[in-house]
């Protein structure tokens, strides 16, 4: 089992979970393929960070002096919450300030093997 984690990314975490529910239970190749193939700010994102995880178990396998089939790995669990959100103020009419936020999200994907 390895893991994965990017904090603060800023795309909000509502749109990266779109992306996420693409790809949870698949297998690693399966899921990096279909990132390579969304057309989401997200997909580029989410597949490196799969491909960070790969790289992890790989690390932990020769860690530990044990091998590893990557064909095996799936992704066993993407869990995207909010992050702190940027606030910026847009002028508005008469002198008026509206708040934006600027949402940020923490991805953290997970692999098992089967």
């Amino acid at each position: 089992m390895s893991k994965a984690t990017l904090r603060y990314c800023r795309v909000s975490a509502r749109k990266a979970r779109l992306v996420a529910n693409l790809v949870r239970g698949k297998d690693v190749s399966e899921a990096i393929e279909m990132l390579s193939f969304a057309e989401k700010k997200t997909a580029p994102i989410l597949k490196k960070l799969v491909e960070s995880a790969v790289a992890n178990a790989e690390q932990a396998a020769r860690r530990d002096r044990e091998s590893i089939d990557i064909d095996s790995l799936y992704v066993k669990t993407v869990c995207v919450d909010e992050g702190p959100a940027l606030r910026r103020f847009r002028p508005r009419a008469q002198g008026r300030a509206t708040r934006v936020l600027k949402k940020t999200s923490h991805i953290t994907v997970e692999l098992g093997t089967r």
